[in-house]
């Protein structure tokens, strides 16, 4: 594995420092089956120090997944080995290389390992000294630590040399330790190349998770580079490479090929294909009820159709609803605390291998702190859904800090994402359903004020479709809001239709996909007027979302209408009123685009 090593052009000097490690780790320890990694009663490995990726591709190799031609390979456009690890690699779970995020999704996997599969499957996960400066990585340690997860065993590699500079604590093991200690974990120092330590210590069990804080050198075997600053990612030079070859060639002594323990078969078969909600909404045309709330409900009857259903929150509970879950199935609540992007991560985690459909909830505006994790979510072809709550100025006097403004932007840009805006509880519940059986990221952003029940229970919904919730043959202006915004229009089109001016409305149910035939056919129906409106800024929301899909279509024109500044506190009919996305803001909003054209006719 060293002569790999030595040879690929990507990190070598990372990886040396981890080379027992991984032996001792994937020819020893671990219990998996080498010609099927997805198995699920595999034990579970992720590799944090994801830019370390030549080592985890080299063992893979070393159980006879992967041909050692395909190392060669690595990082070409036509390889599977790309320079970080990949999903589309069946022995990688979850994508890393923006470091300091693999202990989460860990966590994510070994606490559906203990508290939901209930299976022998232990997880491992390998972390880099530099990436321990990340907070994301003592928010796992913390909640590892609390659920007491036993079956997890983090390895810090502890190399001394960060990318630029020497990592913070260098070799002072002992500090790793005590942190370790002070997070609720079993941790132990060992020398990091010495394969009789590591079987040792690996082979500890204790009622806790696992730290092994691993003394190791940064370029291991490698003479004039071992422990030196200044090689990080850096390919050594040919006849240096030829050199340490030879070098670590003449001291191999055994050549015989090692075999992996098999795992124990105890893991649950289930599925999470098709889950449907056991019942059609409940709720009556005109009733009121906050989207945050049915949103609670939701999950509760989704929960009811499967036991795989698992609700995650940040100790805000009691505000997204996630509460309701929690009482109805209280095994299958996970609460994370104030901790949104471990939050995220341990999603991620739980959702692996398809043992979970995980749901986890925060106000909107939180999760803009977790985008990293999101993002990286999406590159790990996570199914995930988020749920974002109290989002735009109607929340009131709460203020600014707590105003998801940013949410719609963000999650527009994640790719294969699906982003719900409901209006109301069914479309709530719909919405819920769909994502639980949606591939990729999914985000539902749900709102605080109360609001009157549009749909009738039977309405059916589909992503990519909106609704006409309000028109006539005599329409003037197609009218597109969602969420607080769409019952101020559909108020602003009662006010406007006793003034003989008539508007057509339209809920788009998700931000992405926009239902771009449904609005271009109102909009030339209405003479090519638009108006959007949303509790969101200008960038990246609704607007911008409408306004891309209709640019190049002769005779349209969009007005939209959006937050425009930094909002403040005040009840949230002053805040819609003072940052003009209301009734009377759309009602003169309306006028004046009729007028415009009247004009220019």
């Amino acid at each position: 594995m060293h002569l790999y090593l030595i040879q690929c052009p990507s990190h070598p000097t990372s990886c040396c420092s981890a080379a027992e490690i991984m032996s001792v780790l994937f020819f020893h320890t671990m219990r998996y089956k080498a010609q099927d990694p997805k198995n699920v009663n595999n034990d579970r490995f992720v590799l944090s120090k994801g830019h370390a990726a030549p080592i985890l591709y080299a063992v893979w190799a070393e159980a006879g997944f992967l041909q050692e031609a395909e190392l060669l390979n690595l990082r070409k456009i036509d390889s599977v080995l790309e320079g970080h690890p990949v999903p589309k690699q069946a022995f990688t779970d979850v994508a890393t290389g923006s470091l300091g995020q693999g202990l989460g999704a860990a966590c994510g996997m070994a606490y559906t390992g203990k508290y939901f599969d209930r299976a022998s499957y232990r997880v491992y996960c390998l972390l880099g000294d530099g990436e321990v400066s990340e907070g994301s990585v003592w928010e796992a340690m913390a909640f590892a630590g609390f659920y007491k997860l036993d079956n997890l065993v983090a390895i810090f590699d502890i190399n001394r040399l960060g990318q630029s500079d020497p990592a913070p604590l260098q070799h002072h093991v002992e500090i790793y330790q005590k942190r370790c200690e002070a997070f609720g974990w079993h941790a132990i120092i060992v020398d990091g190349h010495s394969v009789e330590e590591l079987c040792k210590a690996f082979g500890q069990a204790k009622h806790q998770p696992t730290a092994i804080i691993a003394k190791t050198y940064k370029g291991r075997g490698i003479s004039g580079i071992e422990d030196k600053e200044n090689w990080h990612g850096k390919p050594l030079p040919k006849n240096m490479a030829e050199q340490v070859i030879q070098e670590l060639e003449d001291k191999i002594q055994i050549k015989k090929k090692l075999s992996p323990a098999l795992p124990e078969e105890d893991v649950p078969i289930t599925s999470i294909k098709n889950v449907k909600m056991p019942s059609p909404p409940s709720y009556k045309v005109g009733e009121k009820m906050a989207t945050r709330k049915a949103y609670g409900y939701a999950l509760v009857k989704l929960g009811q159709a499967s036991d795989r259903v698992i609700a995650l929150d940040g100790d805000t509970k009691n505000s997204t609803f996630s509460e309701l879950f929690k009482k109805d199935h209280p095994s299958r609540y996970i609460e994370c605390y104030i901790a949104e992007q471990n939050m995220v991560s341990v999603a991620v985690g739980c959702a692996c291998r398809d043992r979970t459909i995980a749901f986890a909830s925060t106000f909107a505006t939180f999760f803009t702190r977790a985008f990293d994790q999101i993002r990286m979510a999406a590159i790990s072809e996570s199914n995930i859904n988020l749920c974002g709550s109290h989002c735009g100025v109607s929340i009131g006097e709460d203020g600014p800090s707590q105003m998801g403004l940013e949410d719609l932007c963000m999650f527009r840009a994640v790719p294969n994402s699906t982003v719900f805006y409901p209006s109301d509880a069914v479309a709530t519940e719909k919405a819920v359903e769909i994502a639980a059986n949606t591939k990729g990221i999914c985000f539902i952003r749900t709102s605080r004020p109360e609001n009157a029940v549009i749909y009738s229970s039977n309405e059916d919904f589909h992503i990519g479709q909106a609704k006409v919730v309000f028109k006539s043959k005599d329409d003037q202006v197609t009218v597109i809001g969602a969420g607080v915004t769409l019952h101020e229009a559909l108020a602003a089109a009662e006010h406007l239709k006793k003034e003989k001016i008539f508007i057509r409305v339209i809920d788009p149910f998700t931000i992405k996909p926009l239902d771009r035939k449904t609005i271009l056919e109102n909009a030339k129906a209405t003479k090519g007027r638009i108006v959007t409106v949303e509790d969101h800024y200008h960038e990246g929301g609704i607007g911008e979302a409408v306004s891309a899909a209709v640019v190049g279509e002769p005779g349209i024109t969009v007005t939209r209408l959006a937050v425009n500044r930094v909002p403040r506190s005040g009840k949230p009919a002053e805040l819609l009123k003072m940052f003009g996305i209301d009734k009377d803001a759309i009602v003169q909003a309306v006028k004046v685009a009729v007028s415009k054209s009247r004009n220019t006719e």
